[in-house]
């Protein structure tokens, strides 16, 4: 099964990766930091992308103010 990660910084995502947890957990040195699993096309959850908040619960977009 395909499985995504996003990287959390300070609250904000800053990198978003497909991986397994197997994986990560074997390579620690190649995934430093926090790392939250994120799902595509399950509802109630928002897939992360880069610029995302991570609220502890979910990500939550950034919101693009008009010009």
């Amino acid at each position: 099964m395909t499985q995504y990660f996003a990287q959390v910084v300070d609250g904000i995502v800053t990198d978003v990766r497909v991986v397994t947890a197997e994986f990560m957990a074997a390579n620690p040195d190649r995934y430093q930091g926090v790392w939250v699993e994120t799902f595509f096309g399950v509802e109630g959850k928002t897939y992360a992308g880069i610029g995302c908040t991570w609220d502890g619960t979910d990500f939550v977009a950034p919101v693009v103010e008009p010009d």
